[in-house]
């Protein structure tokens, strides 16, 4: 089978006929009264409309009734002239009028005040050119036409090539003749959503049309017009429905194939205009194998108050035919949701949403978008939170969150529902009333936080079911730390702290030795229980600053180097009341120790006392340098290091490996801030035996180096934009961002079927400006990559875990033309990673793209062309070649 793009097009286009809205002209018309004439030379004239009355008053007659009871104001560069005899008012050359809420502007306008009209026309300039021409404005509509004549009493129009705008929708007519208020009729009228009415590159013809504005628009005979070039396709008469609010209708389907699952249509749904606030779509998609899905999708706004976008989809996929030992089915499905609240509603309350759960293969199976690097998602996240502020004294915030963490390669879900979290501001009992708190006795303060916890941890079998929320954990941990800081021999800052800290929880364990089956036998026990702890810590920190000075001559003025040493010892006691012992093997000889509090919401205290000291230095480094500009006598800082850290600990209380590994980090921005590099290392004091086994002998003492690699880490991004940096390429409503992919397009770019008018490009530049730089060949582009290698050497593996680089580029080949690859290479794997072409070409009020994944599982090829305008979307061809995605 294949496509019949006469057919698809002219059913799109008698479906989209029948659901669309247009928009006409409204011309409201005011009564006419003739003016009380005047004679003047003034260039402006005002006015006041009323009835001429006799010097004798005759009681026996009524005083004519005025109509227009405003003021008049009109203007000419040539001449105004008042022809009593005629009744007539002539403004010449740049004629302007004003009446109410009628502006009048044209060449030429007669007004009649015998016979309440208004004429207004264009004039011929030094060539024989006719220029001027009429454009009436009453309220918020707009006409342009070749000339109009208007009455005011019986508010009757005749317009002559009129233009004019009704949404999304640009129209011209021969004769449009106005009725009433609410009836228009309109001779060999076209009508387009192209910016140039006079020129458009497609129209709409028809001979007659019949508008009653916010109601209807009934059209004889139309034609569709491409490039002057009547087509085939046509109606011998519609119906078009008008409102200016969202209207419900049908959502047009686009066709497709998979080698897999046969034909389909897909998008085949109805748009549930519910109201100002929020809409609904249901669509499905349905293949000729049995295949389909199902998807609602909903947004809803409220100004100064909240937004939001949900939807739901699930889909049943089955692959190859029944019989065959290909054969498989199942169902996948996907939830996402993402609310905001407006702070100024409720600035001491805060709630945001962003959820994206379901089938951890969804986006790996998914047969209903192009996912470009949605399968390249390792992990699903979602994030309930509601805040609170109590502005009281001391102040007290609390939250409420529901997390969800989902690992799509080992399918294992990690959920909290709920989090619960207050805490009370510090408070400091010895403080003195002036509010100046010096020494270690004024800063005493204390804090309490409470946080309860209801954990969940299961599998893609097992998600929301009763099996799920039975192994759930339950517990709350209340904490009070008792702090103080003071200054010591000038420059050292001290840190006193004691925290006392109690667990809660509902979930215990218990460990037996089942002698029948042979093995160890742990048993959860349903009940209250708690434990309490206690710790000590001590920092002691202080400030470094060394400035290296060059000569004056040099472009380095100085280099200046920041140092931040810290030390801390920290002191907790064995909590060995909380452990038992267990027979390990049923001989009553090795009895081991256990916690009742393992596997707990917070885990079990420590058994073992921890007496350690902690050691931390950070360091950044600038330079002042010259500045490029000689006018600018002061020099430029410039940064060298944002940061070199090094970590480590020494735990006192240890018998053996007592020194932590060091650890090392550090990064930097280079390239006026638009490439960042990050870096770090571990660095293992102790040596290793042939198996692997860390000893109790330093390195350095084995015949090795001081430290022992065992793991390295280096990253490098890069951005680059002829455009402007401060456009973000993604916003939060980005698909393929709440799918959890990136914001750039380094995976590609999601092609979202649900909406193919959507640009693959950042389109956000005015047309004329992309003409002008590019007679100026400045032609708009962006470049990034990321280069990322990761070193492992635990065990004496001594190999590169990792090694990628990643590159997308998007540049502007022609005002017209886009293109963009998105590409990377994998030097472990050696082979290319997932690369997509992106091609696209602006139709002035059409769009047409190709996209094109050419290798890998999920390489596809895609080809769309269509109207812009959302009126007309439906009016489109697409055709594209879905990846096989077969279940796993």
């Amino acid at each position: 089978m294949h496509t019949n793009l006469f057919n698809i097009v002219l059913l799109a286009f008698f479906l989209t006929i029948g659901s669309a809205k247009m928009y006409a002209q409204e011309t409201r018309t005011q009564k006419l009264d003739a003016p009380a004439i005047q004679k003047t030379d003034s260039k402006v004239i005002e006015v006041k409309l009323g009835t001429v009355t006799d010097s004798i008053k005759k009681d026996t007659l009524k005083p004519a009734k005025t109509f227009l009871d405003g003021k008049i104001k009109y203007k000419a560069e040539d001449y105004t002239t008042i022809d009593q005899k005629k009744k007539l008012l002539t403004l010449y050359n740049k004629a302007e009028l004003y009446y109410k809420d009628i502006e009048l502007t044209a060449g030429k306008i007669v007004m009649n005040y015998e016979k309440d009209e208004i004429y207004a026309g264009r004039i011929k300039d030094s060539t024989g050119k006719l220029t001027q021409n009429p454009v009436f404005k009453q309220g918020a509509n707009v006409v342009t036409p070749d000339s109009i004549r208007f009455n005011f009493k019986t508010k009757k129009a005749l317009v002559y090539n009129s233009r004019t705008n009704q949404g999304d929708f640009n129209i011209k007519a021969a004769v449009t003749k106005k009725e009433s208020d609410s009836v228009y009729y309109m001779q060999n009228a076209i009508f387009t959503t192209a910016k140039d009415i006079d020129n458009p590159e497609y129209y709409f013809q028809t001979r007659k049309v019949k508008l009653v504005p916010g109601k209807k628009v009934v059209v004889g005979f139309t034609n569709m017009v491409i490039a002057d070039v009547p087509t085939p396709l046509a109606l011998p008469f519609a119906f078009f429905p008008m409102s200016e609010k969202s209207t419900s209708g049908i959502l047009i389907p686009s066709y497709g194939d998979s080698q897999e699952r046969g034909f389909s249509l897909q998008n085949l749904g109805y748009y549930f205009a519910l109201g100002d606030h929020y809409d609904l779509a249901v669509l499905a998609d349905y293949y000729t194998n049995g295949s389909y899905g199902l998807r609602a999708e909903t947004n809803y706004a409220k100004r100064y108050a909240f937004s939001g976008i949900f939807n739901v989809r699930f889909e049943n996929l089955i692959s190859s035919e029944r019989g065959f030992p290909d054969y498989s089915k199942g169902t996948i499905y996907n939830v996402q949701w993402s609310h905001m609240k407006d702070l100024k509603s409720n600035p001491s309350s805060r709630f945001m949403a962003s959820v994206n759960l379901g089938s951890s293969k969804y986006f790996q199976q998914s047969i209903n978008q192009a996912n470009v690097g949605s399968p390249l998602n390792n992990t699903l996240s979602s994030s309930v939170n509601y805040s609170k502020t109590f502005n009281t004294l001391p102040q007290v915030n609390m939250s409420l969150t529901a997390t969800h963490q989902q690992n799509t390669q080992t399918e294992q879900i990690d959920m909290t529902l709920p989090t619960f979290q207050l805490s009370v501001d510090r408070i400091f009992p010895f403080a003195p009333k002036d509010g100046i708190k010096k020494g270690f006795f004024k800063n005493i303060n204390l804090q309490y936080s409470a946080n309860a916890r209801n954990s969940i941890s299961t599998n893609d079998s097992l998600f929301f079911t009763k099996q799920m929320f039975k192994d759930a954990n339950v517990g709350m941990q209340h904490n009070i730390p008792l702090s103080t800081n003071f200054k010591l021999l000038k420059h050292f800052s001290a840190t006193s702290t004691f925290n006392y800290q109690e667990t809660w929880t509902l979930n215990t364990i218990n460990k037996i030795y089942d002698p029948f089956e042979n093995k160890v036998v742990t048993e959860r026990v349903n009940g209250f229980d708690a434990f309490r702890t206690y710790s000590l810590s001590q920092t002691l920190a202080t400030v470094i600053y060394g400035t290296f000075n060059f000569n004056a001559d040099s472009n380095i003025q100085a280099i200046r180097h920041v140092m931040k040493p810290s030390l801390t010892y920290s002191y907790a006691p064995s909590y060995d009341q909380y452990y038992d012992e267990y027979d390990y093997d049923g001989t009553g000889t090795d009895f081991r120790k256990f916690s009742r509090f393992e596997g707990s919401t917070y885990g079990a205290p420590g058994n073992n006392m921890s007496s350690q000291i902690s050691y931390n230095l950070t360091n950044t480094f600038e330079a002042k340098v010259k500045d490029k500009d000689p006018t600018k006598t002061t020099p430029r800082k410039i940064s060298l290091l944002n940061s070199l850290s090094f970590r480590g600990s020494y735990n006192v209380a240890a018998d053996t490996l007592a020194w932590s590994p060091l650890s090392v980090s550090g990064g930097t921005t280079l390239l006026k801030d638009k490439m960042q590099v990050n870096f770090g290392a571990t660095l293992d004091p102790y040596a290793i035996d042939n198996g692997g086994r860390k000893l109790n002998t330093f390195n350095i003492d084995n015949g090795g180096s001081l430290f022992r690699m065992t793991s390295a880490n280096f990253s490098m991004g890069y951005s680059l934009s002829s455009r402007d940096a401060s456009k973000t390429k993604k916003d939060n409503n980005d698909q393929g961002f709440r799918n959890g992919g990136r914001r750039d397009d380094l995976f590609g770019t999601n092609v979202d079927l649900n909406d193919t008018r959507k640009s693959q490009f950042d389109d956000d530049e005015d047309t004329e400006e992309k003409i002008t730089s590019f007679f100026n060949s400045d032609l708009p582009w962006d470049l990034t990559f990321a280069y990322s290698l990761t070193y492992g050497n635990r065990s004496r593996e001594n190999k590169i875990v990792s090694n990628s680089l990643m590159v997308s580029v998007n540049t502007d080949l022609t005002p017209k033309w886009k293109v963009g690859v998105s590409t990377g290479y994998d030097f472990v794997q050696k082979g290319v990673t997932l690369t997509q072409f992106r091609f696209e070409r602006d139709l002035l009020s059409w769009r047409m793209d190709f996209n094109w994944s050419p290798i890998g599982e999920y390489a596809y090829w895609g080809f769309f062309i269509g109207i812009k305008s959302g009126v007309l979307s439906d009016i489109k061809w697409e055709k594209r070649n879905q990846p096989n995605r077969i279940l796993q």
